[in-house]
């Protein structure tokens, strides 16, 4: 099709992109979910808890094995003593058969390490306790007694729901702090960026923004629902068997041993620290190509009447085909990088256990002594294996956090005065006094000391060719944009020391691109004036000669428009934005002519309806074909940027210069 599609998908870096470090990102954050933090230091606390119902586990395991194996040795020892006695019980008296009894105690206790000593006499400790609480830990047998079992059939399904109840609360005060976090960030980048001037928006890539704005913190939300819920069980964890780990070093001389530990346990945070900048590096490349994939959807669908009138279907597909390719590929570095990590930690962990034992061997370190710390070490991976995952995600995290607050700090809105002054009414004159206005990314001024009055319900037309400075010079007086030189004023008043809310019910404007929202037709027109009834929409439908074509439909007011009002004509699309002109009643009225793309019976009711909108307003009207404007109080002839000409048109077309040539060349004379 003549197509160059093979030309390469590049991700355009926004003016306000800037990247951010960890702190001044999550402090960021932070300020976000401030509001919500009851939920969140909840949900760390369950979190906590929830670890915390395994750890008395850990705790009473250790002691049990070594009850079973003393336990084991009593058993022996106490039946020889009932084999001895039942030997010689007749031929003895009863106090050589006590005397022998202990003889045979003492000698057997010789034979019992210290560790079983103390096993056995924590394990006669919980013994007299639970006698207390009325149940037998064992039946005269040495088994398990039946009190001691309903206990465990009790007590282990409460700790069970426990558990249970913790997480839940734990993972729903998270997602709930996430969520309303999540929430709060979309509609404050919403807000940003609706204050912002129309020079942000002349130079911003609207696809990639709604990336920006709608999936960037979808990450958000996983940090502050999944990545806190870790953060909360992981250390707490480590803590606890760290404490264990020293609490058994000390307890068995085994201080070198210890020292080696401490030097060894940061070595499993290695890998970690390596490959984060990579992480981060690759996780920010692959939001930036999904920003491109968001605009490349978003601009064939927007110029989709183009791409099919041009039977472009195919060259788009490609196109969106290539956007899609390189976000995969720097998605899939990314994934790469990341689960290099998990790896990478196990081998490093693998290497130092293996280590830790070679020392034991050498120092001479007793098995009994080493299983103890063996235990707390491989609960330890767990938790330092979550922890490495936790920096992959806080990484990818932090570049969706750098893009969000890119856009939170531009800083390109109008500025408004604390002491800005209320404005009701128009009563006067707007006048232009030597007003400059340059584009940020142009070379020259868009408008150029312009000077010029528009008295109360007067009109006043501007003409020129494309890139004159026409619109430019209309949203200078709606202030879209600020002058750099001169000021407008109103009733004596610069706009800038105006409220801006004041200004835009004082100023409507009706412009050549009518768009509107993907609604009913009365909701349209209502747009902006949230209170008009039912029957003052009417009103104006008719003034606007709108109502027949809107009653020709079964669906009449209630009608949808479709997307940018696709479903309706230029024609009826034009009617309903002058029939929302009129239902607002703006004193002053910025009309850029909309019947220039129109057919001839088409413009004739549009232009009645331009008209009866009007009256006994002050305009300023953006004028394309020159015949609309014949009666214009006064005519502004703009080039590059300068008023070259003025007057009406009488004056003008007499006067042989440039009015008079865009004149003959529309043939109105």
């Amino acid at each position: 099709m003549g197509h160059h599609s093979d030309s390469k998908t590049t991700y355009k870096q926004e003016f306000f992109d800037r990247e951010y470090s960890a702190k001044e990102a999550y402090g960021r954050l932070w300020g976000f979910t401030r509001k919500y933090r009851f939920r969140i230091y909840l949900g760390i606390v369950c979190g906590m808890l929830t670890a915390g119902t395994l750890l008395p586990l850990f705790q009473v395991i250790q002691p049990a094995l070594d009850k079973v194996g003393g336990g084991e040795k009593v058993m022996e020892v106490n039946g020889q003593d009932a084999r001895s006695q039942s030997c010689g019980q007749d031929a003895r008296h009863p106090d050589e058969v006590v005397d022998g009894q202990n003889a045979h105690h003492t000698s057997a206790s010789a034979g019992v390490s210290k560790q079983e000593r103390k096993a056995m006499r924590e394990f006669g400790k919980f013994k007299k306790l639970a006698q207390k609480l009325g149940f037998e830990l064992q039946d005269e047998d040495e088994a398990l007694g039946a009190p001691l079992l309903f206990a465990i059939l009790v007590i282990v399904p409460l700790a069970a729901m426990a558990r249970c109840a913790f997480l839940f609360l734990n993972k729903y005060c998270l997602s709930w702090a996430a969520l309303h976090t999540v929430k709060d960030l979309r509609c404050s980048i919403l807000r940003h960026i609706q204050e912002q001037s129309m020079q942000f928006h002349g130079r911003i890539d609207v696809g990639q923004l709604m990336s920006r704005a709608s999936s960037d913190p979808r990450l958000v939300q996983h940090i502050i629902q999944q990545v806190l819920q870790e953060v909360a069980e992981a250390p707490f964890e480590i803590v606890v068997s760290v404490g264990f780990i020293i609490w058994t070093a000390v307890q068995n001389n085994m201080l070198p041993t210890l020292v080696l530990l401490v030097i060894g346990f940061p070595l499993f945070m290695c890998p970690v620290v390596l490959l984060s900048k990579r992480i981060r590096k690759w996780a920010k490349k692959a939001l930036e190509r999904y920003s491109v994939v968001g605009s490349r959807i978003h601009e064939i669908l927007t110029c989709v009447r183009v791409v099919k009138a041009y039977n472009t279907e195919e060259f788009e597909n490609k196109k969106y085909e290539q956007a899609n390719q390189s976000m995969l590929k720097a998605s899939l570095r990314a994934v790469r990088w990341s689960l290099f990590v998990t790896p990478a930690v196990e081998t490093v962990g693998i290497f130092l256990l293996c280590a830790f034992v070679v020392w034991c061997f050498v120092a001479q370190v007793k098995l009994s002594v080493i299983v103890p710390m063996l235990a707390p070490l491989l609960l330890i991976y767990r938790p330092i294996k979550q922890l490495s995952k936790l920096q992959v995600q806080l990484e990818q995290c932090r570049a969706a956090l750098s893009r969000l607050f890119s856009i939170l700090d531009v800083r390109m809105e109008l500025p408004v005065k604390a002491d800005a002054a209320p404005k009701t009414a128009f009563t006067d004159k707007i006048v232009f006094e030597d007003v400059s206005f340059r584009y940020d990314t142009a070379e020259r001024d868009a408008v150029s000391h312009a000077s010029f009055e528009i008295p109360r319900g007067k009109v006043v037309a501007v003409v020129g060719g494309t890139g004159s400075g026409k619109s430019t010079m209309s949203g200078l007086l709606a202030r879209f944009y600020d002058p750099y030189e001169g000021r407008v004023t109103m009733d004596g008043i610069d706009l800038r020391d105006l409220r801006i809310p004041d200004l835009r019910t004082l100023v409507g404007s009706v412009m050549q691109e009518t768009l509107l929202f993907n609604d009913t037709i009365e909701a349209n027109i209502k747009y902006g004036s949230p209170d008009a009834t039912h029957e003052q929409v009417v009103e104006a439908a008719k003034m606007a000669n709108a109502h027949e074509f809107i009653m020709s439909q079964p669906e009449g007011y209630e009608r949808q428009v479709g997307e940018k009002g696709f479903a309706l004509s230029g024609g009826e699309r034009q009617r309903i934005a002058i029939a929302r002109a009129i239902l607002r009643n703006p004193p002053i009225l910025i009309l850029d002519e909309a019947t220039s793309a129109l057919d001839t019976v088409t413009e004739r009711l549009v232009q009645d309806a331009i008209n009866r909108l009007m009256a006994n307003r002050t305009t300023f009207a953006i004028a394309h074909r020159l015949s609309t404007i014949r009666d214009a109080d006064l005519i502004l002839v703009m080039r590059e940027g300068v008023i070259v000409e003025r007057g009406t048109h009488d004056e003008l077309y007499a006067a042989n210069g440039v009015y008079r040539h865009l004149c003959d060349m529309q043939k109105t004379d």
